[in-house]
């Protein structure tokens, strides 16, 4: 995939208006749903195709940011992601409204109406046996059509992201985030990422069919060197094509496992609830009682969000849940599967009380030790690693990572 071409801005502009001249927008009212600064992709130059393609067009176009869980965009960061002036927000964009998705304000939130058991059954493989709400922000309700704008990487929940994840959890409310991340934590991220159809993909799916507004999707393939695909149509269709280009350029294969790996974590990554796409990505290529090391001396929180209950519960392998069911279930099982996530696969034995995760998991963050400890996490001083030292050094037993988080390392098949 090195040799793919990078795109113009210019060439997403004449995508976008040729995706969108397919559409009956005319005099419609249009929401486009984007994904927040934690994720890869030229949101400045589709902002500006799709406002000089539809504004001409339609009677309203305003953008809804797809947090899931993380915390709301400030005014600031807002004008930082879309690529625009404060001025030119009070003027030239006036007419259009950028909203954060407010995932715990019941007065934001609509129900659409819920999955019965049995469909869950089906669709989880057995897993589950119950009813799921489906909740999603109201403002789905509130426009003629709705059209997904996002990238599409190995996901470590749904196998992939992008498509109808952009309603799930994107813009959803806590039951079903939190279903379909235990779904995914159960069936374990070593297992499902970068996995295309997936049981936590049937049922996000199955909830967007509920949403009786027409949708649209623009799917991304974002490299580092910058966007080198894109496809439009039903976020089903534009998402199955987008992941398989994505299952070529965001995967790559590696001969041989390593006893240590060293993720250098972007900035975007500021918290562990993020950063664990360091480990998330790397897993499969870390050799047993080898060891993850997820370098960001940047990164200070372990949640804004959900910090306290991550500290009250700390970091473990599936099982130590699973086994303790009653002790947990409490817990929303979105912090529950994060956990398991960031700790990766092992065993636990309730007689005992041993837990024997497959790999070590370091952080050499700006978290401090004690609080590393705490959570079950081991630490190692940031000002003791050079990755760039590191990677010079070329040790075979070492693998250094820089920008973790968005491609995804498996061992190659013999």
């Amino acid at each position: 995939m090195n040799n793919t071409p990078v795109w113009s801005d210019d060439r997403i502009a004449g995508f976008v208006a040729q995706s969108m001249a397919t559409l009956p927008l005319a005099s419609q009212r249009v929401l486009v749903i984007v994904p927040d600064s934690t994720r890869t992709m030229p949101l400045q130059a589709y902002f500006r195709a799709l406002c000089e393609t539809l504004l001409p067009r339609v009677r309203q176009l305003d953008f809804l940011i797809a947090l899931g869980t993380h915390p709301p965009m400030s005014e600031a960061a807002i004008l930082a992601m879309f690529g625009i002036s404060a001025e030119e927000r009070a003027g030239k964009y006036r007419e259009v409204r950028i909203f954060n998705h407010a995932w715990k304000d019941p007065e934001a939130l609509v129900t659409l109406g819920e999955i019965p058991a049995d469909d869950i059954a089906a669709l989880s493989n057995g897993l589950f046996q119950q009813s799921v709400p489906v909740r999603l922000n109201k403002l789905v309700l509130a426009y003629d059509h709705l059209l997904i704008c996002g990238p599409v990487f190995p996901h470590e929940v749904a196998g992939f992201s992008g498509g109808n994840k952009y309603f799930f959890p994107g813009i959803a409310g806590a039951d079903i985030i939190d279903f379909t991340h235990w779904l995914g934590a159960l069936i374990t991220s070593y297992d499902i990422i970068g996995t295309k159809n997936t049981p936590v993909r049937a049922v996000i799916d199955r909830a967007a069919a509920m949403i009786p507004t027409p949708r649209h999707a623009l799917c991304s393939v974002v490299t580092h060197d910058g966007l080198i695909g894109a496809f439009f149509g039903s976020p089903e269709s534009a998402f199955a094509q987008a992941a398989d280009l994505s299952a070529q350029a965001h995967v790559k294969y590696m001969p041989r496992a390593y006893k240590q790996v060293l993720a250098v974590l972007p900035t975007m990554y500021d918290e562990m609830w993020l950063g664990g796409k360091g480990m998330y990505k790397t897993e499969p290529v870390c050799a047993d009682d080898g060891e993850v090391i997820i370098y960001a001396p940047h990164l200070h929180e372990i949640s804004v969000t959900h910090g306290a209950l991550i500290r009250q519960v700390g970091y473990h392998v599936r099982d130590y849940f699973v086994k303790q069911w009653d002790k947990f279930k409490h817990i929303p099982w979105g912090v529950l599967a994060h956990s398991t996530h960031v700790r990766g696969i092992g065993a636990y034995d309730a007689e005992t009380g041993i837990e024997r995760p497959r790999v070590k998991v370091t952080l050499a963050t700006g978290i401090s030790e004690a609080d590393c400890r705490a959570i079950n996490l081991g630490y190692r001083d940031p000002a003791s690693i050079d990755p760039d030292a590191w990677l010079a050094r070329a040790d075979p037993d070492v693998l250094v990572v820089p920008r973790a988080g968005e491609y995804l390392y498996r061992l190659a098949r013999p």
